[in-house]
Formats: C-alpha cells, structure tokens, sequence
C-alpha cells in the first residue's frame, strides 16, 4: 500500500513515520482494495490550543471510489488513529455490502400463475 504524507504543521512532521507505519498497519488485510492512501495532519488553531488538530485520510479504491474521511481531537495520534478506524469501517462495509450472497440468490420464477394457487 502507497501511504502519502502531507502536512505544513512542523510538529506534525515529525510524525510522517508513525502516520506511514500506522496506515500500513491498518490496512494490511485490504491493502489489495485500497492501494493508495494519503494522509493530511492540520492544526486548526495555530498555536491558540484546544482542540485542533485535524487528520484527514483519503483513500482510494476501486469498491468504494475516493473515500475522505477526517477527525479533529487533541493531539496527533488520537486524530490519526480515529480517522483510519473510520475509513477502515466504511471500506469493510462499502466490500460487504458488494459481496452480500442473500442479494445474489435466485429467485424462484413461476412459468404459470395457476400452478401458484395449488401450489
């Protein structure tokens, strides 16, 4: 899987290993559904505090398109791990919901709708 890392924040910066290793982690079971992720940290606030800092992961597929999702908390990691539980949850459920089997069930087709009746 592809991680790309965009931040402008310094303190952000540093975490570019941590965001690379932890989407990577996230997504080792859909990796083959989700090649390319790009991850963008932004403080909010400047330097003004609260809470501020901003994750947005965008994650391309080929189940569910271009799938954006962002989280604001306290600091970086709490960010960062809330929005890859997101887009990790909306993958799941955008491939369960393409492989569902009940929709995939044939349905019984009656030729006579005498036979129906007796039936």
């Amino acid at each position: 899987m592809q991680v790309l890392f965009k931040s402008r924040d310094p303190q952000a910066d540093e975490l570019r290993d941590v965001a690379q290793r932890r989407a990577r982690f996230v997504f080792r079971r859909l990796g083959w559904l989700a090649p390319k992720a790009i991850v963008q940290l932004s403080d909010v606030n400047g330097p003004r505090g609260g809470i501020d800092k901003r994750c947005q992961v965008e994650i391309r597929s080929g189940v569910a398109g271009t799938v954006v999702v962002a989280s604001v908390a306290h600091d970086w990691r709490t960010a960062l791990d809330n929005a890859l539980s997101r887009a990790l949850r909306f993958l799941v459920r955008q491939w369960r919901r393409g492989n569902d089997k009940r929709a995939l069930r044939p349905r019984a087709i009656t030729l006579n709708p005498a036979e129906e009746q007796h039936g």
